[in-house]
């Protein structure tokens, strides 16, 4: 059995008991540092088989990027063990290099005063990746993800949502088998963000693509995953589906109404006025439930002239999540 065939059957990401401590020497009096430990990831286990997409999320300074790193061999973990295709990442980069995608949004892969095309093609080197199936994959990232008018742009010219989409592209080319993204919408438009989440869609359905996604961004989960874990100060506080974080956070979403004149606070059903400024209403109804009856009920009910729905704050939901365990421990 080849080592893919054996991967095919087992878990594709396995973290057992990951650790990353940093030590930090801060300034304390005129000439002394005093050394200081910093648990990044607190003793982190999960698998992910292959082929699924899961949502990594958590408020800044989690961990979650640390954990992206270690997973592709930036980082070595101070302790616990990691797989990714059977391979330890810290001690067979070059070897995993050929199996995975990273994109950081923070971060370009892609060389910044050569025009974009120029690093697809050094891409095309670097992994040996064979003509025909440069040229195929080429073809349909820059039809997928618009990129058609930006080829020959220098990537220090491209705005930061074309410099994204051109990331992402970069990261396919070679065909990995698993997808790292780190903010990967960071900086998109409407538009933007709709593109790139349907090609990841479909680059998951058609190629059994394993997606590891970190976003603050709950429509790119709600869209994409059916899994998601929450990370809060280096450990994993919460894995399974969407429904069941919003459910143990109470997160609420928000249904912002603008009126043609100003008026009480609206009587909807399954909905409470948070505030009113003017003719603008704010209502809450739980994130778990649908806005269109509440959006039927406005429209048929009020002089409405628009609406619009905000998602939770997600960093809002892992604080309550973590203040109820604070209170139960």
């Amino acid at each position: 059995m080849t080592d893919r065939e054996t991967d095919a059957v087992s878990d594709f990401i396995e973290l057992e008991d990951v650790r990353k401590v940093f030590d930090v020497r801060r300034k304390k009096g005129f000439l002394r540092r005093e050394r200081h430990e910093v648990r990044a990831v607190d003793g982190i286990s999960f698998t992910v088989p292959r082929g699924e997409i899961v949502g990594y999320i958590g408020p800044n300074g989690a961990g979650k990027s640390t954990t992206i790193k270690m997973l592709t061999g930036i980082l070595t973990p101070s302790g616990g063990r990691i797989r990714v295709a059977g391979i330890e990442p810290s001690r067979e980069r070059t070897k995993l290099a050929h199996r995975i995608g990273v994109v950081f949004g923070q971060r370009t892969t892609l060389w910044w005063d050569l025009p974009l095309i120029d690093s697809y093609k050094l891409a095309h080197r670097m992994y040996r990746i064979p003509d025909a199936r440069f040229r195929e994959n080429l073809d349909r990232c820059v039809e997928l993800l618009d990129l058609a008018d930006l080829l020959a742009v220098p990537v220090r010219q491209l705005s930061l949502g074309q410099r994204m989409r051109g990331d992402i592209a970069a990261a396919l080319l070679h065909d990995p088998e698993v997808l790292y993204l780190d903010e990967p919408t960071i900086g998109l438009d409407v538009v933007s963000k709709a593109r790139v989440r349907e090609f990841l869609r479909d680059l998951n359905a058609t190629a059994g693509t394993t997606v590891l996604l970190t976003t603050h961004d709950l429509q790119d989960i709600e869209q994409l995953c059916k899994r998601v874990m929450v990370i809060d100060h280096g450990r994993l506080m919460y894995d399974g589906a969407l429904a069941g974080l919003h459910e143990i956070g109470e997160s609420e979403r928000t249904l912002v109404v603008d009126l043609e004149r100003e008026l009480p606070p609206l009587d909807i059903t399954g909905a409470r006025v948070l505030r009113v400024e003017g003719p603008r209403q704010w209502l809450a109804f739980p994130a778990t439930a649908s806005a269109a009856p509440l959006v039927t009920e406005v429209a048929s009910s009020y002089p409405l002239v628009d609406l619009s729905v905000r998602e939770p704050d997600i960093e809002a939901v892992i604080a309550k999540m973590y203040a109820d365990r604070a209170e139960l421990g």
